[in-house]
């Protein structure tokens, strides 16, 4: 078995029950209310820079320039596509940019940003792609179910948001991933496995935290 389908294959049902999360199948429906599209939208707009910490350890970490280009070439992509939706989003919403600097992380995203920088400061190459599989490719899952199944929400942003995780970019991304992950020589792939299955739960949690409502105790 390739390396990829195994660590798919070693997180079990967790993988389904992320790409078919109720926020999700609500998101694709037109039907998820906004309060929580926006708390989801906030936290996401947070990850963005560990995200971004991640892809250039991962550039800096690479062997050769041959696997550093597509990690450099997909930052600056989605720096253009999603980023630019954030401001969009932000400035419909009346945030200045001093309210969208003092934002607040949720407890599961600070927790999710801090485990992404410690893979970035810590993870050997191969970790660093294995932790952004585990975040690219559900995405890409969920959103071509969803585009397959002519899912075409009314709001822009829920649109938006499956054509940009549904296209051809990350498509080609997570296949690169997996690719260059698939023909790494390793020899012990158990820890691969636990940053795999760390990555997918709190792709899961973020889902949770966005849908059920999350908060700091007083």
């Amino acid at each position: 078995m390739a390396l990829s389908d195994d660590l798919r294959s070693s997180v079990g049902g967790l993988w389904e029950r992320t790409v078919t999360h109720p926020f999700v199948t609500e998101l694709g429906e037109g039907t998820l209310p906004a309060g929580k599209w926006d708390v989801y939208f906030r936290q996401d707009y947070l990850f963005l820079k560990p995200w971004i910490a991640l892809m250039c350890a991962g550039v800096v970490k690479a062997p050769d320039f041959d696997h550093a280009r597509p990690l450099a070439a997909f930052v600056h992509g989605a720096l253009g596509a999603e980023e630019g939706m954030f401001r969009d989003y932000f400035r419909e919403k009346g945030l200045s940019a001093e309210d969208i600097a003092d934002l607040p992380h949720l407890p599961t995203s600070h927790a999710q940003n801090g485990f992404l920088r410690q893979v970035a400061r810590d993870g050997s190459f191969h970790e660093i792609l294995t932790t952004l599989l585990g975040i690219e490719w559900p995405y890409l899952d969920w959103a071509q179910r969803l585009a397959a199944a002519g899912k075409r929400p009314a709001d822009r942003y829920y649109r938006l948001w499956i054509d940009i995780h549904a296209g051809k970019e990350l498509g080609d991304f997570v296949a690169w991933l997996r690719t260059t992950l698939d023909g790494a020589r390793i020899g012990h792939v158990a820890h691969l496995e636990r940053t795999f299955l760390t990555t997918l739960r709190y792709e899961y949690l973020f889902w949770e935290m966005a849908y059920k409502g999350e908060a700091w105790p007083e």
